[in-house]
């Protein structure tokens, strides 16, 4: 299980208000990993925030925050925007849109259809929408156990049986509480920024985080668990996006295997 330094460089972000910095954040994230991926030794970081998260008030959500139609595979479609996007011509579209999902059990409870559970947050496409999302999310320390948060291409469910997960698999790592946070902010930054442009085109499909009693999984699925050399490049970008030792030890399991053996998080310690 993963267990972070013992140091204080982890410090809590805090920020103001101001709503005009939103379309800047991730725009310049993007630019910082784009030069960084140039140099194999590059940390990747996320640069600092001057924003304030809201997402621990009762903001409620609607119901479908979708602002550009996806197409198909999940790239963001242009051409089809809605009212309010086509009015705000400031906002920086993402490379693919992107849909968040919520699903929550009580302690005890069996849930014999998993997709029927899930929760269809928002779909979102733009960096401004993205972060109109995102600032309203609770953070992974504030939700109740036994709770799984995902973030998936437009089009594609989360779930292993999808035709773009059918042949795929995921990396996992068990965080020890306390952690998931910050490292599945910075995964979900990486995800939506497009660090992870590697291997064929479309690869990632998706990452979730699963809240429970005594630890915390982060996974990050991609298309095609037969492509050993790609999935090796995408462990080594999971770890520098996170701020990860190299040599953390993560688990890539199959979809298939997780079908075959109904379980999602055998063997999936990090000893480290």
């Amino acid at each position: 299980m993963y267990a972070a330094p013992n140091n204080k460089s982890a410090t809590t972000t805090t920020a103001t208000n101001s709503t005009s910095k939103l379309p800047t954040k991730l725009v310049q994230y993007r630019r910082d990993i784009k030069s960084a991926t140039n140099d194999a030794s590059a940390e990747l970081t996320l640069p600092p925030y001057n924003y304030t998260y809201s997402h621990y008030t009762d903001t409620p959500l609607p119901q479908d925050m979708t602002t550009v139609a996806p197409t198909a595979n999940g790239r963001s479609n242009s051409t089809t925007t809605t009212a309010a996007v086509a009015a705000a011509s400031s906002e920086h579209p993402l490379q693919y849109a992107w849909t968040y999902w919520f699903m929550h059990r009580a302690p005890g409870q069996k849930i014999d259809h998993y997709e029927s559970s899930m929760i269809k947050i928002a779909t979102f496409a733009t960096v401004e929408s993205f972060w109109a999302v995102y600032s309203h999310l609770k953070r992974p320390d504030q939700v109740s156990t036994i709770t799984d948060y995902q973030m998936f291409r437009a089009g594609v469910r989360p779930v292993w049986e999808d035709p773009a997960n059918i042949d795929g698999g995921k990396w996992m790592i068990r965080l020890k509480k306390g952690l998931a946070s910050r490292l599945w902010e910075k995964l979900t930054m990486a995800v939506v920024g497009d660090l992870f442009e590697v291997g064929p085109a479309d690869q990632i499909c998706g990452i979730v985080l699963s809240v429970r009693n005594s630890e915390d999984i982060i996974s990050l699925w991609n298309k095609t668990a037969a492509d050993a050399k790609t999935n090796a490049l995408i462990l080594d970008v999971m770890k520098r996006a996170m701020g990860l030792p190299a040599d953390t030890v993560m688990e890539y399991k199959a979809h298939n295997e997780s079908l075959r053996d109904t379980s999602t998080f055998r063997s999936t310690d990090v000893n480290k």
